[in-house]
């Protein structure tokens, strides 16, 4: 909705409608407690431009940014709940956390997207709110399902850096193990397979996957479950150190598609968890798993429109409504 200054509207009195439009809608969702897709329409209708049009620029420079703010929103929603926590910086920062130390990306894009908000709309959008935005945007852009985002986030007051080393799944973990790990989230099986399918886009430190490469095993020095030429590529990769990057997708790195996993069929999966999803005949979990990865991998529709609700159901772990958090000025520090 906007306004009109058009007729008896003088500047003062526009600001004043703005305010009460403000508060009729904060009021409501407090009394609400629900997350909803049109939390903003009365509050703030440009976040919608102002978060999309600062992501395309970011990924304008750097397409991998997309991927990037995926793994943000999935990297906060499992610690605390969807609440921002992952943004806050101190001593007990979750930004130090091994999950994400050196490895997730975006906090000061953000920044710049809060800032603009700040200006537009001061005090009303949350920084949850805008890590899911930017998440969406980040997948849209990419190619991906224009899915909903149900919206009303608050931003929690705590950072969590021992939930962060404990909760987030760890591309080592067996399939059983990481199924438990949605779990305890409100996730199940399903989610899993779909959610990793967001490793369609986006690349990979050596440092997560390099155990594949050499002295894997006591019989094996590499992986067997790994194509033998994309080990080839992959250890001429990393002899450039543990930071050396790798697509997860192999040649569809930015492009959002089910090409992910047609690789898994064809053992040119990543990572341990990525492969793990068809290829580990000894964990109990992987043929439900492995059969969703045929399914996806023959029917793009059913990969997306599966992939938008997962995100919904992520986005919807444990946040804060109503008048539970606050909403920062600041992403960074509690208010």
């Amino acid at each position: 909705m906007e306004y009109s200054t058009r007729g008896d509207h003088t500047t003062g009195g526009l600001k004043l409608l703005c305010k009460l439009a403000v508060l009729l809608c904060l009021g409501a969702a407090a009394a609400n407690g629900q997350l909803t897709d049109d939390y903003y329409d009365y509050c703030c209708p440009q976040v919608y431009r102002i978060v999309r049009s600062r992501v395309a620029a970011a990924m304008k420079a750097e397409m991998r940014m997309g991927a990037s703010l995926l793994r943000l929103h999935f990297h906060d929603c499992f610690v605390n709940g969807c609440d921002a926590s992952i943004l806050l910086d101190g001593s007990n920062s979750e930004k130090f956390a091994g999950p994400n130390n050196n490895s997730v990306r975006g906090y000061e894009l953000i920044d710049t997207i809060k800032a603009d908000l700040e200006s537009a709309c001061p005090g009303v959008v949350s920084c949850a709110d805008i890590v899911a935005l930017a998440a969406k945007y980040g997948v849209l852009l990419s190619g991906g399902p224009d899915y909903d985002v149900l919206l009303g986030r608050r931003d929690g007051p705590v950072a969590n850096q021992t939930g962060a080393n404990s909760n987030l799944p760890s591309p080592f973990d067996s399939i059983s193990n990481i199924i438990k790990s949605f779990r305890d989230v409100g996730l199940n099986a399903t989610d899993v397979v779909v959610l990793s399918g967001a490793h369609t886009i986006g690349r990979s430190r050596c440092v997560l996957f390099s155990n594949r490469l050499a002295n894997f095993s006591a019989t094996n020095s590499v992986d067997p479950t790994l194509d033998s030429s994309l080990a080839t590529s992959l250890q001429q990769v990393c002899r450039g150190g543990d930071d050396q990057l790798a697509a997860l997708d192999a040649n569809s790195a930015d492009a959002f598609d089910n090409h992910y996993f047609q690789n898994l069929l064809a053992n040119k999966g990543l990572l341990s968890s990525d492969q793990g999803l068809v290829s580990n005949s000894d964990d109990p979990a992987v043929a439900a798993t492995k059969a969703l990865v045929q399914a996806y991998s023959t029917n793009s529709q059913r990969f997306s429109c599966d992939f938008g609700n997962s995100m919904v159901k992520m986005g919807n772990i444990s946040p804060l409504t109503g008048s539970a958090g606050q909403v920062r000025k600041n992403c960074r520090v509690v208010n």
